[in-house]
């Protein structure tokens, strides 16, 4: 279809609440509601109120039948319906990184003591890294493994840390990986463990019950993925991720097995938390993180046209044994 100008104006807060009413929202408490679009933006709460909008069945250019959304709300929609889900989904987010932050930690220790045992600078180092990482160019001629270093150079040079501060103070090398490793983030702790040797990566894999050490990349990524939507407030609860975590093969892990047959699953936001708590479950065998999440879906908000199970989540996940 042709682009067209946008030509919607400027709408104060008030005309706002007034727009949402006029397309069939109910809002009990105005005074409450406008305190919301001022804090929270229009725009960031209509992905919450998205799921309440009204569909018609029609065809696209083809003749082929689409799904349309129109700009009415179903009957029952309340204001406070979206907040529900707004507020949940933060809670939500919060849940996720912190159990993403443990994974992070133990993945760097895990890196830092397989390879610095054989080279202090394995990082460094391109004999000690995959092939397609560290020798395979680019478009622009350059590799994955320079482009990476670049980035960890940059990370070095602006670093104000204590530890950084006093190894600059008294060595003239670099930072071995043991302490360089501490200023990876999580995208570059994906990056380079995707650019291991096959060898060293089911090493790792191995450790947390993975029998095929290619699988852990891709559960890294989508990990990340997950990570930067936490961590810029993005609505995370019904979402296909655009990164999935690779499923296992049936029976390969039998304990995610439930994740290898379910397909609608395995592209929303439950296939992420699957595999989170299938490596917490190895990294603190007595974590909660199971408990809070589940205790956490049960103030799932109720509100027409919204259903838990839109975030992927399978009936009866909580009693499956990767939850208990």
């Amino acid at each position: 279809m042709p682009k067209i100008p946008y030509t919607k104006p400027h709408l104060p807060v008030s005309d706002q609440l007034e727009l949402l009413k006029s397309r069939g929202m109910l809002v009990t408490d105005e005074p409450r509601a406008l305190q919301y679009l001022e804090r929270i933006g229009y725009y960031r709460l209509s992905g919450y109120w998205y799921p309440f909008r009204q569909s018609q069945l029609t065809t696209d250019g083809n003749g082929l039948p689409k799904t349309e959304l129109l700009d009415r709300f179903r009957q029952g929609t309340e204001f406070r319906h979206a907040v529900g889900l707004y507020v949940f989904d933060k809670r939500l987010r919060l849940l996720f990184l912190d159990a993403i932050e443990r994974i992070e930690v133990a993945l760097r220790v895990d890196i830092a003591l397989l390879l610095g045992a054989r080279d202090p600078w394995a990082h460094r180092n391109s004999s000690e890294l995959h092939g397609h990482f560290a020798t395979k160019r680019n478009s622009r001629g350059v590799t994955s493994h320079k482009e990476w270093l670049d980035r960890l150079n940059t990370n070095e040079r602006r670093s104000r840390e204590d530890f950084v501060l006093h190894f600059r103070g008294k060595y003239s090398s670099d930072l071995p990986i043991w302490v360089a490793i501490e200023l990876w983030d999580f995208g570059m702790l994906s990056t380079f463990l995707a650019g291991m040797k096959i060898a060293e990566l089911d090493t790792i894999a191995n450790k947390y019950g993975i029998p095929r050490g290619e699988v852990l990349p891709s559960w890294m990524r989508a990990i990340n993925h997950i990570r930067n939507i936490c961590a810029h407030h993005s609505r995370l609860w019904n979402i296909s991720p655009a990164d999935q975590p690779k499923p296992p093969k049936p029976s390969e892990i039998i304990i995610l097995d439930h994740l290898a047959s379910d397909a609608y699953a395995q592209v929303r936001v439950y296939a992420v938390a699957a595999v989170i708590q299938f490596l917490l479950r190895r990294i603190n065998p007595t974590t909660s993180w199971a408990t809070r999440l589940k205790e956490h879906f049960g103030t799932f908000p109720e509100a027409p046209g919204i259903a838990v199970g839109q975030s992927g989540f399978p009936a009866h996940w909580d009693r499956l044994p990767l939850w208990q």
